[in-house]
């Protein structure tokens, strides 16, 4: 059975993150640019709802600038390392959740059916670190590719392999792990979502009615258990994503080429935000929300409906 959990775990992980890293391609290179302070025009910093109101506007601008100078292709820049990252970052994301889920819980004497709130906290934290860490550099590469319009027929990096090499050659190993302390940072928003994830679940399966007296085999009782899923983690996912997203403004910010006319931007995780609320303002450290939630909402869905339904099938082999 520990075998086929192991593999559960890569083919829902992978499966549902190939899917929703094409479909929501578009967005994440508007989202990315967004993060970003090449394609935003200096504003004064605002704060509160006319920050959002602002980024909605650009989220239109940018695009349609896209659109109109990149065509369909610049919708999916960085999709390549997106790919190579994200079925390896969700097989390894959900594979180390659900073993450490069984750890922390025998290290804190925690049944599965108990849903102890430190044990999925603690197996977040443990799957958000490893996955930052061992695919860091993948996304790096991608942050590059997508920040690169071409509009003026110029690019600096031919192709994923070739940025790589760049980043290699000009900044070293350390080049690669570029906004590594953000993506740790960022480990709050999966302990979030997670956690949050697991409380809900079985709330939302009670609010959909017990589907113990037909065995949970029938395809109501299937239709039921999607939806108490899905729509956790589309409620979790809202959640930590408003309170935590600064993080990614952040990490976006480290991860682009490190210098303009050959001068540093940012230097750290607190210089970087120092820099992004005095210049910009709440509507810096939210830049690109709006794409990011139409994004990540579905994703955390897609993903998560898909990992819960391959083990469930496995389960039952």
């Amino acid at each position: 059975m520990a075998e086929r959990d192991f593999w559960a775990h890569l083919v829902a992980g992978g499966t549902a993150g190939l899917t929703t890293a094409v479909l929501t391609s578009p967005l994440d290179v508007l989202r990315t640019r967004l993060q970003s302070n090449f394609y935003t025009r200096p504003a004064p910093a605002t704060h509160g709802p006319t920050a959002l109101l602002r980024n909605g506007f650009q989220s239109f601008a940018i695009f349609g600038d896209i659109a109109r100078t990149e065509g369909w292709r610049g919708f999916f820049r960085g999709l390549g390392p997106s790919l190579a990252g994200v079925v390896p970052a969700t097989a390894i994301k959900f594979h180390v959740y659900g073993n450490s889920k069984v750890f922390w819980g025998s290290v804190l004497d925690r049944k599965p059916e108990e849903n102890a709130v430190a044990v999925h906290a603690l197996a977040a934290m443990t799957a958000g670190v490893a996955t930052a860490t061992a695919t860091n550099p993948i996304w790096v590469v991608k942050t590059r590719l997508q920040l690169e319009s071409g509009a003026d027929g110029k690019r600096r990096y031919k192709s994923s392999m070739d940025c790589t090499r760049q980043i290699l050659k000009h900044e070293g190993v350390r080049g690669l792990y570029k906004g590594l302390s953000a993506s740790y940072l960022g480990t709050v928003e999966t302990v979030f979502h997670l956690g949050l994830y697991e409380q809900l679940k079985p709330v939302l399966s009670r609010l959909m009615g017990d589907s113990s007296k037909t065995g949970g085999t029938s395809n109501w009782d299937g239709l039921k258990i999607w939806i108490s899923t899905t729509g956790a983690a589309g409620s979790a996912k809202l959640a930590a994503t408003v309170f935590t997203y600064p993080h990614e403004v952040i990490r976006t910010r480290l991860r682009q080429a490190p210098t303009v006319n050959g001068v540093v931007q940012y230097t750290g995780l607190v210089q970087c935000f120092v820099s992004i609320w005095k210049q910009e303002g709440m509507a810096g450290l939210y830049g690109g929300i709006m794409p990011h939630l139409t994004r990540s909402i579905p994703s955390a869905m897609i993903t998560l409906g898909v990992y819960e339904f391959v083990l469930r099938v496995i389960s039952g082999l």
